[in-house]
């Protein structure tokens, strides 16, 4: 007996089949979940996703943050490698690159000489870490580049209606997006493999896009040798304009698309 398949039905076997292979190249075949080997974020709301990121970033003891944001009015690049007791790596704004190495409270600055202005002593600091005052007006601006916590909640924030979004990858980690008013305010890519740690932070206003990695990874944290350190007492021997300075640290609601009446 011969079996009769009509050819609607036969198209539709082709077409299936044809599915089921293009999805088998990305990864996901016709009957997979794409949640296993996850740690299961994925299967919950956008709000719990958020919120399980924070707490993975909160109780972490380091991290890596790489990109760019926008802070004060002004564009920064940064590498900075960070844990509770300090941090250190490069800060970039159009006007200079600044390496900067916090340990506890003490903080040290090398920047170009272009930055000292027209000090006696700017020629011979080019090449050194000068101690920074805590009283010096460069203080608090610099040290925020160097706080993991303020950094963090400054960076962490989405403004407005969250929605949970594609499957995606940072690097070769896959990740979960969770997205503010349609990517509008935000868009935050979560981990999917083992703790789920925020990976990207694409921030509201287009104010800036980071990468975090390495969280928890330890990193050695040390002042530099002496014959590389100039202290100058209690104020930097800058007579420029202090608006040659980065700008303060971004903060909650800081974004471009962000409502500056939120705390």
């Amino acid at each position: 007996m011969t079996a009769y398949f009509p050819a609607a039905r036969l198209r539709r076997a082709a077409l299936i089949g044809v599915m089921c292979a293009g999805l088998a190249v990305t990864g996901t075949g016709c009957g997979e979940d794409p949640d296993e080997g996850t740690n299961g974020v994925g299967k919950l709301s956008a709000d719990k996703i958020e919120a399980k990121a924070k707490a993975a970033a909160t109780e972490a003891d380091s991290v890596h943050l790489s990109g760019t944001l926008v802070s004060g009015g002004k564009s920064f690049t940064l590498d900075m490698q960070l844990k509770a007791d300090g941090g250190s790596g490069e800060v970039k704004s159009n006007e200079d690159t600044f390496q900067l190495l916090r340990v506890g409270e003490q903080l040290y600055l090398k920047a170009s000489a272009a930055f000292w202005g027209q000090s006696d002593s700017a020629g011979k600091l080019g090449d050194k870490f000068v101690k920074v005052p805590e009283g010096d007006p460069s203080y608090k601006q610099f040290r925020g580049f160097t706080d993991m916590d303020v950094l963090l909640d400054g960076l962490l924030g989405l403004e407005g209606k969250l929605a949970k979004g594609s499957y995606t990858k940072v690097g070769h980690t896959r990740a979960v997006q969770v997205t503010a008013d349609a990517g509008k305010g935000g868009k935050l890519s979560v981990s999917l493999e083992g703790t789920p740690y925020p990976l990207m932070m694409e921030r509201a206003g287009g104010a800036g896009r980071v990468e975090l990695a390495e969280w928890g990874k330890t990193f050695p944290l040390e002042a530099p040798a002496q014959d590389q350190t100039v202290d100058y007492g209690s104020q930097l021997p800058t007579t420029k304009d202090q608006g040659g300075a980065p700008a303060p640290a971004p903060s909650k609601g800081s974004g471009q698309g962000a409502n500056p009446t939120k705390p």
